[in-house]
């Protein structure tokens, strides 16, 4: 989704007066109200991998009253451009993806030698004429409401201090092999907080386990939020850090559009395909032979990509950031 809101960007600049709604997991809507560009948010009733034809179809015939002009389907599933059918929008736009002739009107063949990462292929869609240029990128801006974080430093007795805020982001949905060893982290933030930093541990419900192995290993003196905000907190929350360092995960893009300067640990995926959308965003990563390999987890069980980058490497890139002053 914050990928996402490049294109919106670019549709932006292309079309001034255009309006943009998104249909999406409703989980995302925290992340769409801070986008500027979205008029509004649809809930997307199905889960990944649900058909459920009769449901769609319900779904686009009540989108019908809305008399959209055109639809852009960024996922390459068949399913994905059922909506907009049932729907009557005149124009249909996406990569031909499962065979999606009939579904798109406006089906658009992939070349990934040109369009290498996934928010070109994004914004690649923004022009009604395809071309094969590599678009320029807008970068990501998700809009921060003063009020709303004064509301979530209440609610997690957070005062105002002088002291700088790193953000620890040792989660990643994917799997163990993105995913930067616990003792390394907690390393990290203890070499912080002895400097007189303060460290903030951001995660989903299954990142609690690694956040309190870090705060554990850390001396209990990090403010561990795993698993305890909600998207719109862990936002507002985020944004007041200095600092984030992160494996590639969602919060990651989250912390390049929040304009935070940023480490992004790399191990096997590959920071050309999905990089955080900020210039100065520091990536790290050791570019072995085994990788990008693209696994869930180690398919040769060392995970040299990421346990050879060692918290010092980590700890030498925060100190070149000047992080005392935001």
């Amino acid at each position: 989704m914050v990928m996402a809101q490049s294109l919106f960007m670019a549709l932006k600049q292309e079309y001034t007066k255009c309006q943009i709604d998104v249909l999406a997991p409703e989980w995302t809507f925290a992340l769409i109200e801070r986008m500027p560009e979205i008029r509004k948010a649809i809930a997307m009733p199905l889960g990944h991998g649900q058909l459920n034809l009769g449901e769609r179809r319900a779904l686009g015939k009540q989108l019908r009253a809305e008399n959209y002009d055109r639809s852009i389907v960024l996922p390459n599933s068949w399913k994905s451009a059922l909506v907009p059918f049932f729907a009557n929008i005149p124009l249909r736009t996406g990569f031909i993806g499962e065979v999606r002739w009939g579904l798109l009107n406006d089906a658009r063949k992939l070349d990934k030698t040109v369009l290498t990462k996934t928010v070109q292929r994004f914004v690649a869609l923004a022009p009604e004429q395809h071309n094969n240029a590599v678009p320029d990128i807008p970068q990501p801006r998700l809009l921060i409401d003063p009020s709303s974080v004064s509301e979530a430093k209440r609610n997690f007795d957070i005062a105002d201090s002088d002291q700088p805020v790193l953000g620890l982001c040792p989660g990643a949905e994917f799997g163990p092999a993105k995913r930067w060893p616990e003792a390394y982290y907690a390393e990290v933030a203890k070499q912080f907080i002895a400097k007189g930093g303060q460290v903030y541990l951001f995660g989903s419900n299954k990142d609690v386990p690694v956040t309190a192995d870090i705060n554990r290993l850390s001396g209990g003196k990090c403010l561990d939020l795993a698993g305890k905000t909600s998207m719109t907190e862990a936002i507002d929350l985020m944004s007041l850090c200095n600092a984030v360092v992160s494996n590639d995960s969602g919060l990651m893009h989250v912390a390049a559009a929040l304009n935070i300067k940023l480490i992004a640990l790399y191990g096997s995926s590959d920071p050309g395909f999905t990089p955080p959308l900020h210039p100065e965003a520091e990536v790290i990563t050791l570019n072995l032979p085994c990788s990008p390999c693209f696994k869930r987890e180690c398919p040769l069980e060392h995970l040299d990509c990421l346990n050879k980058i060692l918290p010092s490497q980590v700890l030498e890139v925060l100190e070149t950031m000047a992080i005392h002053q935001k």
